[in-house]
């Protein structure tokens, strides 16, 4: 069974190591302690908690959608020229970019600052592990 430091837990999460610690502490994340005494999550724990934790965004944003991968998120940057255009957007931790035509960006009003919702349904998703 995998397990994990408060640290990478923390940060696979997205928060910070006391709110981790505050789990911990609370009953809300079990952890136990390694070999050399050090506090550690184990991954099927941490991956149920991420589940529990997980929400759809409230937002007034977007409508019904049978896309699950939905990222509230705020315009950082339009680069268009008169075809197509590039829409970056800070989503918490993430950046998302999306390729547009200039005349959606025009129509949806998007520019640096504008709120706005990146729904992704993608048919691949690739997956990978650390190598050993």
């Amino acid at each position: 069974m995998a397990t994990l430091r408060i640290r990478d837990a923390a940060e696979l999460l997205g928060v910070s190591d006391d709110t981790v610690r505050r789990w911990i502490d609370s009953g809300v994340l079990a952890a136990d302690k390694d070999a050399s005494g050090r506090l550690v999550i184990e991954g099927r724990d941490l991956a149920a908690l991420a589940v529990e934790q997980a929400r759809t965004p409230r937002t007034r944003l977007g409508s019904a959608s049978s896309a699950r991968n939905r990222f509230p998120g705020l315009v950082t940057r339009v680069v268009a020229d008169t075809v197509m255009a590039q829409v970056e957007m800070q989503c918490g931790p993430f950046t998302v970019v999306s390729l547009m035509s200039s005349e959606a960006v025009r129509e949806l009003g998007l520019e640096p600052g504008s709120v706005a919702m990146a729904t992704v349904k993608a048919t691949t998703v690739v997956v990978e592990t650390a190598a050993d």
